[in-house]
Protein backbone atom coordinates (compact mmCIF):
# COMPACT_ATOMS: atom_id res chain seq x y z
CA UNK A 1 0.00 0.00 0.00
CA UNK A 2 3.00 2.29 0.37
CA UNK A 3 2.02 3.99 3.62
CA UNK A 4 3.44 3.21 7.03
CA UNK A 5 0.96 1.47 9.28
CA UNK A 6 1.44 0.64 12.96
CA UNK A 7 0.19 -2.69 14.23
CA UNK A 8 -0.32 -3.02 17.98
CA UNK A 9 -0.44 -6.58 19.32
CA UNK A 10 -2.08 -6.06 22.69
CA UNK A 11 -4.44 -7.53 25.23
CA UNK A 12 -1.56 -8.16 27.65
CA UNK A 13 -3.38 -6.61 29.48
CA UNK A 14 -6.23 -4.69 27.85
CA UNK A 15 -5.83 -1.63 30.09
CA UNK A 16 -2.17 -1.39 29.16
CA UNK A 17 -3.08 -1.60 25.47
CA UNK A 18 -5.51 1.28 25.82
CA UNK A 19 -2.95 3.30 27.75
CA UNK A 20 -0.32 2.61 25.08
CA UNK A 21 -2.49 3.83 22.21
CA UNK A 22 -3.32 6.99 24.15
CA UNK A 23 0.41 7.63 24.45
CA UNK A 24 0.80 7.17 20.69
CA UNK A 25 -1.84 9.87 20.21
CA UNK A 26 -0.36 12.17 22.84
CA UNK A 27 3.23 11.87 21.62
CA UNK A 28 2.55 12.38 17.90
CA UNK A 29 3.00 15.94 16.64
CA UNK A 30 -0.42 16.17 15.01
CA UNK A 31 -3.17 18.78 14.86
CA UNK A 32 -5.65 16.93 12.64
CA UNK A 33 -6.75 13.35 12.02
CA UNK A 34 -4.65 12.88 8.91
CA UNK A 35 -1.42 13.71 10.78
CA UNK A 36 -1.75 10.76 13.16
CA UNK A 37 -0.21 7.33 12.58
CA UNK A 38 -2.54 4.86 10.79
CA UNK A 39 -2.94 2.11 13.35
CA UNK A 40 -4.49 -1.33 13.71
CA UNK A 41 -4.94 -2.77 17.23
CA UNK A 42 -5.40 -6.47 17.85
CA UNK A 43 -6.17 -6.83 21.55
CA UNK A 44 -5.90 -10.58 21.93
CA UNK A 45 -6.93 -11.15 25.52
CA UNK A 46 -6.69 -14.92 25.05
CA UNK A 47 -2.90 -15.01 24.79
CA UNK A 48 -1.77 -17.23 27.69
CA UNK A 49 -0.21 -15.51 30.69
CA UNK A 50 3.36 -14.88 29.62
CA UNK A 51 4.99 -15.39 33.01
CA UNK A 52 3.22 -18.70 33.62
CA UNK A 53 3.96 -19.90 30.09
CA UNK A 54 7.66 -19.01 30.11
CA UNK A 55 8.35 -20.36 33.58
CA UNK A 56 6.27 -23.46 32.79
CA UNK A 57 8.35 -24.10 29.67
CA UNK A 58 7.72 -26.78 27.08
CA UNK A 59 4.24 -26.90 25.56
CA UNK A 60 3.03 -23.94 27.62
CA UNK A 61 5.75 -21.65 26.32
CA UNK A 62 5.29 -22.88 22.76
CA UNK A 63 1.52 -22.32 22.88
CA UNK A 64 2.08 -18.77 24.07
CA UNK A 65 4.60 -18.12 21.30
CA UNK A 66 2.33 -19.53 18.60
CA UNK A 67 -0.51 -17.28 19.73
CA UNK A 68 1.79 -14.25 19.61
CA UNK A 69 2.99 -15.28 16.15
CA UNK A 70 -0.58 -15.69 14.89
CA UNK A 71 -1.46 -12.19 16.10
CA UNK A 72 1.63 -10.66 14.51
CA UNK A 73 0.95 -12.42 11.21
CA UNK A 74 -2.65 -11.22 11.27
CA UNK A 75 -1.39 -7.64 11.52
CA UNK A 76 1.19 -8.29 8.81
CA UNK A 77 -1.47 -9.59 6.42
CA UNK A 78 -3.54 -6.49 7.16
CA UNK A 79 -0.74 -4.32 5.77
CA UNK A 80 1.01 -3.17 8.95
CA UNK A 81 4.64 -2.22 8.49
CA UNK A 82 5.71 -1.65 12.11
CA UNK A 83 4.81 -3.87 15.07
CA UNK A 84 4.57 -2.76 18.70
CA UNK A 85 3.87 -5.24 21.49
CA UNK A 86 3.10 -3.38 24.74
CA UNK A 87 4.08 -6.31 26.95
CA UNK A 88 7.62 -6.56 28.29
CA UNK A 89 7.51 -10.25 29.24
CA UNK A 90 6.48 -11.29 25.72
CA UNK A 91 9.80 -9.93 24.44
CA UNK A 92 11.35 -13.17 25.67
CA UNK A 93 10.13 -14.38 22.25
CA UNK A 94 10.92 -11.17 20.31
CA UNK A 95 13.90 -12.23 18.22
CA UNK A 96 12.29 -15.54 17.26
CA UNK A 97 9.10 -13.71 16.35
CA UNK A 98 10.92 -11.20 14.15
CA UNK A 99 12.62 -14.06 12.35
CA UNK A 100 9.26 -15.46 11.22
CA UNK A 101 7.80 -12.17 9.97
CA UNK A 102 8.30 -11.28 6.32
CA UNK A 103 7.68 -7.54 6.06
CA UNK A 104 6.66 -6.46 9.55
CA UNK A 105 9.36 -4.74 11.63
CA UNK A 106 9.18 -5.32 15.38
CA UNK A 107 10.16 -2.43 17.63
CA UNK A 108 12.03 -4.23 20.40
CA UNK A 109 10.66 -2.64 23.57
CA UNK A 110 13.30 -4.04 25.92
CA UNK A 111 16.31 -3.34 23.69
CA UNK A 112 15.19 0.22 22.98
CA UNK A 113 14.55 0.90 26.67
CA UNK A 114 17.97 -0.39 27.68
CA UNK A 115 19.53 1.93 25.09
CA UNK A 116 17.69 4.96 26.47
CA UNK A 117 18.71 4.06 30.02
CA UNK A 118 22.35 3.75 28.95
CA UNK A 119 22.19 7.19 27.35
CA UNK A 120 20.81 8.68 30.57
CA UNK A 121 24.07 8.19 32.44
CA UNK A 122 22.65 5.68 34.93
CA UNK A 123 24.86 2.67 35.56
CA UNK A 124 23.30 0.80 38.49
CA UNK A 125 19.76 -0.02 37.45
CA UNK A 126 16.76 -1.68 39.04
CA UNK A 127 14.14 -3.41 36.89
CA UNK A 128 10.55 -3.62 38.08
CA UNK A 129 8.98 -6.45 36.11
CA UNK A 130 7.15 -9.76 36.31
CA UNK A 131 8.84 -12.89 37.60
CA UNK A 132 8.91 -14.14 34.00
CA UNK A 133 10.82 -11.10 32.76
CA UNK A 134 13.18 -11.15 35.72
CA UNK A 135 13.98 -14.87 35.79
CA UNK A 136 14.61 -15.12 32.06
CA UNK A 137 17.02 -12.18 32.17
CA UNK A 138 15.32 -10.31 29.31
CA UNK A 139 16.35 -6.89 30.62
CA UNK A 140 19.56 -8.01 32.28
CA UNK A 141 21.07 -9.20 28.99
CA UNK A 142 20.18 -6.05 27.07
CA UNK A 143 21.38 -3.76 29.86
CA UNK A 144 24.64 -5.58 30.53
CA UNK A 145 25.49 -5.49 26.82
CA UNK A 146 25.46 -1.69 27.16
CA UNK A 147 27.57 -1.63 30.32
CA UNK A 148 24.72 -1.30 32.82
CA UNK A 149 24.53 -3.30 36.03
CA UNK A 150 21.06 -4.74 36.70
CA UNK A 151 20.51 -5.16 40.41
CA UNK A 152 17.98 -7.88 41.36
CA UNK A 153 15.29 -7.03 43.87
CA UNK A 154 15.17 -8.99 47.10
CA UNK A 155 12.41 -11.58 47.27
CA UNK A 156 10.04 -9.52 49.40
CA UNK A 157 10.30 -6.48 47.13
CA UNK A 158 9.71 -8.64 44.05
CA UNK A 159 6.57 -10.03 45.70
CA UNK A 160 5.30 -6.47 46.13
CA UNK A 161 5.92 -5.77 42.44
CA UNK A 162 3.97 -8.88 41.45
CA UNK A 163 1.17 -7.97 43.83
CA UNK A 164 0.75 -4.53 42.27
CA UNK A 165 0.73 -6.08 38.79
CA UNK A 166 -1.53 -9.10 39.32
CA UNK A 167 -3.57 -8.36 42.44
CA UNK A 168 -4.29 -4.72 41.65
CA UNK A 169 -3.73 -3.28 38.16
CA UNK A 170 -4.84 -6.39 36.24
CA UNK A 171 -7.99 -6.43 38.40
CA UNK A 172 -8.87 -2.87 37.48
CA UNK A 173 -7.52 -1.16 40.60
CA UNK A 174 -5.15 1.81 40.59
CA UNK A 175 -2.35 0.17 42.60
CA UNK A 176 -1.10 0.64 46.16
CA UNK A 177 1.04 3.70 46.76
CA UNK A 178 2.14 2.19 50.07
CA UNK A 179 3.53 -0.92 48.35
CA UNK A 180 5.26 1.15 45.69
CA UNK A 181 6.83 3.37 48.37
CA UNK A 182 8.44 0.28 49.92
CA UNK A 183 9.78 -0.77 46.52
CA UNK A 184 11.12 2.74 45.91
CA UNK A 185 12.92 2.77 49.26
CA UNK A 186 14.46 -0.61 48.49
CA UNK A 187 15.76 0.59 45.11
CA UNK A 188 17.23 3.85 46.36
CA UNK A 189 18.35 3.15 49.91
CA UNK A 190 18.99 -0.59 50.10
CA UNK A 191 20.25 -1.34 46.58
CA UNK A 192 21.79 2.03 45.69
CA UNK A 193 20.29 2.14 42.20
CA UNK A 194 20.67 5.45 40.37
CA UNK A 195 17.69 4.69 38.15
CA UNK A 196 15.01 2.10 37.53
CA UNK A 197 13.03 0.73 34.59
CA UNK A 198 9.28 0.20 34.67
CA UNK A 199 9.55 -3.10 32.83
CA UNK A 200 5.90 -4.15 32.95
CA UNK A 201 3.08 -2.33 31.20
CA UNK A 202 0.85 -2.69 34.27
CA UNK A 203 3.43 -0.57 36.08
CA UNK A 204 3.19 1.91 33.22
CA UNK A 205 -0.54 2.04 33.95
CA UNK A 206 0.31 2.60 37.64
CA UNK A 207 2.43 5.58 36.58
CA UNK A 208 -0.46 6.97 34.52
CA UNK A 209 -2.63 6.91 37.64
CA UNK A 210 -0.13 8.21 40.19
CA UNK A 211 2.78 9.82 38.38
CA UNK A 212 6.41 8.98 39.17
CA UNK A 213 9.67 10.96 39.19
CA UNK A 214 12.23 10.89 36.36
CA UNK A 215 14.16 8.29 38.35
CA UNK A 216 11.86 5.77 36.66
CA UNK A 217 12.20 5.14 32.92
CA UNK A 218 8.89 3.91 31.54
CA UNK A 219 9.39 1.25 28.85
CA UNK A 220 5.92 1.96 27.46
CA UNK A 221 6.92 5.58 26.79
CA UNK A 222 10.05 4.41 24.99
CA UNK A 223 8.02 1.98 22.88
CA UNK A 224 5.50 4.67 21.98
CA UNK A 225 8.18 7.12 20.85
CA UNK A 226 10.11 4.52 18.85
CA UNK A 227 6.91 3.26 17.19
CA UNK A 228 5.94 6.74 16.04
CA UNK A 229 9.34 7.53 14.57
CA UNK A 230 9.63 4.06 12.99
CA UNK A 231 6.48 4.90 11.05
CA UNK A 232 8.06 8.16 9.89
CA UNK A 233 5.92 10.52 11.99
CA UNK A 234 7.21 13.41 14.11
CA UNK A 235 7.20 13.46 17.90
CA UNK A 236 5.48 16.22 19.82
CA UNK A 237 7.98 18.40 21.65
CA UNK A 238 7.29 18.53 25.39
Amino acid sequence: MGEARLGILGGMGPQATQDFYQRILDMTDAVRDQEHVPTLIWSDTQIPDRTAAILGGGEKAEACYQRLLAGAQLLERAGCTVLAIPCNTSHYFADRLQGELKTLRLVHMVRETAAVMAQSGCRRVGVLATDGTVRTGVYQRECETLGLTCVPLPEEAQKLVMSIIYDEIKRGETGSREKFALIDRCLRRDLGCDGAILGCTELSVYRSYHGLPEYYLDAMDVLARRSITACGYPLRMV
